[in-house]
């Protein structure tokens, strides 16, 4: 069978067909009078093991040794080659991923393209100073696509790159929030708790709504955290949950101050002194629990703070009826 007849019955070209017998890999049995090419059926079987071969990704020189060589062993280069895959198609997903985020982006042009992949390039440095750069400059004339900025802020470490992170997802409205949202549902610790700090910074309904979602979260970190960023949005939901914060002696001061802000409503003022009153009462809170919710009380504007604080400035605990009568005096000053 001549050259034209095996290219058009195996699929494989005429110039491939001459590569591989340049290289060795195949050569005709025969040749005509004329001097043409004469491949046999054991040529053409060969021709199409070489085609399966490289349909597995071997390169022609694998080819050959695997054709020829007894000592090639499949096992181990198939395992080579299933590595070599899996990393191809990390890059070209971490490909199709950028290009994803340029378009989003909207470039008009490609200078806007040059700039949109500085900025993710940055937003990747092992450099905390390059990252956080990127972070204040990402929201101007081509920014960083929202997607882009939560996976960055989710899996950064340091404190100050993530501060500039979340500023800059909070300049982008809510368009990030159902992104963080899946952030909240995350195996590991720490991106949940980014993504509730997140979610804590952008000033809307839809954050406030996620916020108070969370409050049902197993995560207690997710769940005080969201508890303090509602008591600052004069969210009511938030008040079992920060009451329970000054008992445990976690960020209680923090929980305090929510409190207080809370209590800028009158009517809420009363319901707040009437739980902590509450919390006071309980014989199972210890002493140093109830020093600090006689503190928060002394926060908390209204006759019943004031009625409960009159009490505990008689109360058989010393340092409560202490911190009671001092708390007296200062609201009493004012």
């Amino acid at each position: 069978m001549r050259i034209g007849e095996v290219a058009r019955r195996s699929g494989v070209s005429a110039r491939m067909l001459r590569h591989y017998e340049s290289l060795g890999l195949v050569r005709p049995t025969g040749r005509t009078g004329a001097g043409y090419r004469e491949y046999s059926r054991e040529d053409i079987r060969r021709i199409l093991h070489i085609e399966i071969l490289r349909s597995l990704g071997l390169s022609l020189r694998d080819v050959g040794r695997a054709l020829d060589d007894p000592d090639f062993t499949p096992s181990a280069h198939v395992d080579d080659l299933v590595a070599q895959t899996r990393e191809r198609i990390a890059r070209e997903r971490e490909l199709l991923t950028r290009l994803r985020r340029i378009g989003a982006a909207e470039p008009a042009d490609w200078e806007d393209v040059l700039q949109t992949v500085a900025l993710l390039q940055d937003l990747g440095s092992e450099s905390a100073g390059k990252r956080q750069r990127a972070a204040l400059s990402s929201v101007g004339k081509a920014p960083v696509p929202v997607n882009a900025l939560v996976e960055a802020v989710l899996r950064e470490p340091d404190p100050n790159v993530a501060g500039a992170l979340r500023w800059a997802l909070a300049q982008s409205g809510d368009a990030g929030l159902a992104l963080l949202a899946e952030g909240l549902a995350a195996p590991e610790a720490d991106v949940r708790e980014r993504a509730v700090q997140s979610i804590a910074e952008i000033p809307h309904g839809t954050a406030t709504a996620l916020l108070r979602d969370a409050l049902a979260h197993p995560d207690l970190v997710v769940v005080r955290c969201a508890a303090l960023a509602l008591g600052a949005r004069g969210v009511a939901d938030a008040v079992p949950t920060l009451l329970d914060m000054i008992v445990e002696g976690t960020n209680d001061a923090d929980a305090a101050d929510a409190l207080r802000a809370l209590a800028g409503d009158p009517a809420l003022a009363d319901r707040i002194a009437t739980r902590l009153v509450a919390c006071l009462a309980d014989g199972s809170v210890e002493a140093s629990a109830r020093q600090r919710l006689t503190q928060a009380l002394g926060d908390i504007p209204g006759v019943p703070a004031s009625r409960a604080l009159a009490d505990l400035s008689r109360d058989e605990d010393r340092a409560v009826a202490l911190t009671a009568t001092y708390l007296r005096k200062l609201r009493a000053a004012r």
